[in-house]
């Protein structure tokens, strides 16, 4: 399925100053922000872009949840309907604009208590890859997507809580806002979404267009809709989980790891227990893993590897033009780091030293490089640019 190359920019982004007070965080600075909030308790932010316009409007948002490679959800409440489990319904994208019922089918927009979640848009529309970069003061690899919701009137997801730091920026309408820091985080059985069973709000807040509140992970809110036509856009950060991150660093390292040492039991007497796992062979199994994680310097590829994978559903399309050495700039789907010793792109590591290792780092900062810094760079420096350009993970621009 064709998709849209990221639009190039105008000229290289700046960097975020650490220490300007900003709007967009209540006139804190980024250092003051993440010192005292970051992880640790909300911020409501009157007018954090003042004047703000949705980057999208509503006809583009339903136009985006048509589509098959776009995540969508539909959340319909009916408080009428009686018991919770027959009050809430969740349906899953893409849905059809024009169909008048069905499965594919959105409710009219004067109906009240229902609301459309779009995920990933930042993944397919510059406006809101652009709206993102305001937030580049927290690192990249610890952004998920943009999600933006639509509600009608009283619409809602219900009384829950994130596992990740979310940033909610009122769109267009208005909603209000319930949160609480509750240790009670049962949620109610037998549910198509989860909703917490015993909500306990603390504060409460109407956010209007340019406003925005910002939750740590784990904190209790509720967000409806007051008055229709409300759409909110929520700035999620992953936030990695021990577990599962342990389990798909392990996974790669496995892959990558080369050890054909076997297993010898010479010694192992006749048994009377066959079902026992011998106690050598837990041994061998405890010094296997440790031997696979002595390697540092591997677990940091691994780590930067997962970092960087690209989203599900994000495939990148070969330029229609050969490559000519020129202004570049990262496609919005592309995830870029680095470390001391590795730059990263899309899942795959490099070795990178000296004059291209900081030519690389400073593509991943600014996602983007001048055309003199591209003409510059080393012969090889310049030919993994290239096959970059060639794989779509970025694009020129013509100056």
């Amino acid at each position: 399925m064709k998709t849209t190359p990221a639009a190039p920019p105008a000229s290289v982004p700046a960097a975020i100053a650490q220490d300007e007070p900003l709007a967009l965080l209540a006139g804190l600075s980024p250092r003051q922000f993440m010192r005292r909030y970051w992880q640790r308790r909300p911020l409501l932010i009157r007018q954090a872009i003042a004047d703000f316009a949705p980057p999208l409007d509503r006809s583009a948002l339903f136009e985006l949840a048509t589509r098959d490679e776009v995540e969508s959800r539909l959340i319909v409440h009916d408080p009428a309907a009686g018991e919770p489990q027959q009050s809430w319904q969740l349906r899953h994208g893409p849905f059809d604009r024009r169909a008048r019922r069905g499965e594919r089918a959105l409710p009219p927009l004067q109906r009240p208590g229902w609301t459309l979640l779009v995920q990933g848009v930042d993944l397919h529309d510059d406006r809101v890859h652009a709206l993102m970069q305001r937030f580049r003061f927290v690192p990249d690899v610890r952004f998920d997507d943009v999600m933006i919701s639509w509600a009608s009137d009283g619409g809602g997801v219900g009384p829950h809580y994130d596992s990740y730091d979310v940033f909610l920026l009122q769109a267009s309408g208005r909603r209000r806002w319930r949160i609480g820091r509750q240790r009670d985080l049962t949620l109610v059985p037998d549910l198509p979404c989860k909703i917490l069973q015993r909500f306990e709000p603390e504060q409460e807040w109407v956010l209007e267009p340019g406003d925005m509140l910002y939750l740590p992970p784990r904190w209790a809110h509720e967000g409806v809709a007051v008055g229709g036509d409300c759409m909110t856009i929520s700035i999620g950060f992953w936030v990695p989980q021990r577990g599962a991150l342990a389990a798909e660093l392990a996974a790669r390292l496995a892959d990558d790891w080369d050890d054909d040492v076997l297993y010898r039991d010479a010694g192992q007497a006749a048994t009377a227990e066959p079902a026992r796992i011998p106690p050598q062979l837990q041994a061998f199994a405890h010094h296997s893993l440790q031997r696979m994680l002595a390697d540092s310097r591997a677990l940091q590829r691994a780590l930067g590897e997962v970092l960087t994978e690209p989203k599900p559903r994000v495939w990148f399309e070969p330029p229609a033009v050969p490559w000519s050495p020129g202004a570049v700039v990262l496609d919005r789907r592309t995830r870029m780091a680095y470390d001391d010793h590795h730059i990263f792109i899309n899942g795959e590591a490099l070795r990178a030293r000296g004059r291209d290792a900081a030519l690389m780092r400073r593509l991943a900062d600014a996602r983007a490089l001048g055309a003199e810094a591209v003409r510059r760079a080393s012969t090889d420096a310049r030919a993994v640019l290239a096959q970059w350009y060639e794989d779509g993970w970025l694009h020129r621009v013509d100056e």
